[in-house]
């Protein structure tokens, strides 16, 4: 899924000030443990490079993804935790097959394009028909020509073009794909944004389950040629492609501290281990699923137990549609667990964070009280905060059942991440070391400064306020092409 925005386009960023009286004596001494533990015996940066050179890819559902499931079990166990479980889920398991696309001018005199599918298009695709340029894939741009796509390709941008009009939106691939669907596309070419011919894969379903038409990837380059030529004269293209998809059984792999004197809440921190698999998703998502395993082993190193039980997660089946995270959501409300949750922090390609991020304006004191202290531990930590809400990992399910979400913020990307994201080049060679230490060290910090605080002032949002929120963060739009808008206005 795509992510990156909960994390990097936030409301706002705001500088620190000294002073925020929410933390407690003690914690600049366990503050300091954790960052020494941290810069000298982290094990993040090593174990991802073991599971990147042994496992490969983490595919949910492949045998790469059991292999990966068992790993962290085993690691985790390695570090000395006593209550560790696989929470076992269905899930609807896709992988690719072969893929062959050709276009041309002429029906019957078609050429080959590099171009890879996208997930959970159909098991089975041999069509031949006319590709038509919908800008952006907005529904703006489906108006503005009514009927053009019916029974046609839909080529589509990624991202939002040069020179479109300011403020034009930015909708996951899955949300462009639903809009084409729904306006008579029998297929859809996405046009990826990064230059040198780099291709994306990643799901084109809003559900996760197998959507009717089917869905590519082409590089920048040759998809801006596509747009050109289509200012000349009609374009065809032929797609043929197999893929397989199964119900099998994935795993999240959870490991808990119990809290010391308020176990009845539990603060949830996470990452998905899953990824595609034209690579070993070094940056997504080995750089937040490690990080965490690396939070849960200083955890354990420094016999660190907060008030509250801390949980640590690594989700399967993100990329398939948040599979694992809303598997553990829908168990938390079926046991009526789900209002034990007091916060989740997600961790997805989240690298070198310069502060943290939060769901709820309540948290600002509790969060720069915590960081204040990374602050005069590392003057490099500028001790900012991010506020504000987005979709597409798995924060999701939580923020969606009013659960307070955040995680770190103002971090960058090693050089080339961004350019790889879901692409085959997304190795070990991308990720930075002393970026990855810093992720885990700030998180443990915000971990156990919010598992352990007084109070959390953050509540549980009812029905109303989490439509309240998710309209001011103009959530709307994306949540309903998925289907997962459940107010009526």
């Amino acid at each position: 899924m795509k992510k990156i925005s909960f994390f990097f386009s936030l409301a706002c960023l705001l500088s620190a000030t000294p002073n925020f009286g929410q933390s407690k004596p003690e914690w600049n001494s366990i503050f300091s443990k954790i960052n020494q533990e941290v810069k000298q015996h982290s094990n993040a940066y090593n174990s991802l490079k073991i599971a990147s050179e042994t496992i490969g890819h983490r595919l949910t559902g492949s045998p790469q993804g059991k292999k990966a499931e068992q790993y962290t079990y085993d690691l985790l166990k390695s570090y000395g935790f006593t209550q560790v479980k696989f929470q076992p889920f269905e899930v609807e398991s896709w992988s690719r097959g072969t893929l062959a696309v050709t276009i041309g001018k002429d029906a019957s005199n078609l050429k080959a394009i590099k171009s890879v599918s996208l997930a959970h298009s159909p098991v089975k695709v041999d069509l031949t028909l006319e590709v038509v340029d919908m800008g952006n894939g907005l529904e703006e741009d489906y108006a503005a020509q009514p009927d053009k796509v019916i029974g046609k390709i839909a080529l589509v941008y990624l991202g939002v073009l040069p020179g479109s009009k300011p403020g034009t939106p930015t909708l996951h691939r899955s949300e462009k794909t639903a809009i084409a669907t729904k306006h008579g596309a029998k297929g859809i070419i996405v046009i990826n944004t990064p230059p040198n011919g780099i291709l994306l894969t990643g799901t084109a379903s809003v559900t996760g389950k197998l959507i009717p038409i089917p869905a590519v990837c082409v590089g920048k380059e040759d998809g801006m040629q596509l747009k050109e030529q289509l200012t000349q004269g009609k374009l065809y293209s032929h797609i043929n492609m197999t893929n397989h998809s199964d119900v099998i059984k994935a795993r999240n792999v959870i490991a808990t501290i119990q809290g010391k004197s308020i176990p009845q809440e539990k603060v949830i921190v996470g990452g998905h281990l899953d990824s595609w698999d034209l690579a070993t998703g070094a940056m997504d998502n080995g750089i937040g699923s490690f990080a965490v395993l690396d939070m849960a082993r200083t955890f354990q190193t420094l016999h660190l137990q907060p008030a509250r039980t801390v949980e640590f997660v690594m989700f399967m089946g993100e990329e398939q549609g948040l599979l694992g995270s809303r598997a553990y959501v829908d168990q938390s409300i079926k046991d009526k667990s789900i209002d034990q949750i007091r916060y989740m922090f997600n961790y997805d390609m989240t690298s070198d964070p310069k502060g943290f991020s939060t769901s709820s304006e309540d948290s600002r004191s509790l969060f720069q009280s915590i960081g204040s202290i990374a602050q005069t531990l590392d003057t490099n930590f500028k001790n900012i905060l991010s506020v504000g809400g987005g979709l597409h990992s798995d924060h999701q399910p939580f923020m969606l059942h009013g659960v307070p979400t955040g995680g770190g913020a103002g971090g960058r990307l090693p050089k080339g991440a961004m350019e790889c994201y879901h692409a085959d080049c997304d190795v070990f060679s991308l990720v930075d070391e002393s970026g990855l230490k810093n992720t885990v060290r700030y998180g443990a910090m915000l971990l156990f400064g919010t598992a352990d605080a007084a109070e959390i002032k953050s509540k549980h949002l009812n029905d109303l306020e989490t439509k309240e929120f998710l309209l001011k963060n103009n959530l709307k739009e994306p949540l309903q092409i998925a289907g997962e808008w459940r107010w009526k206005d």
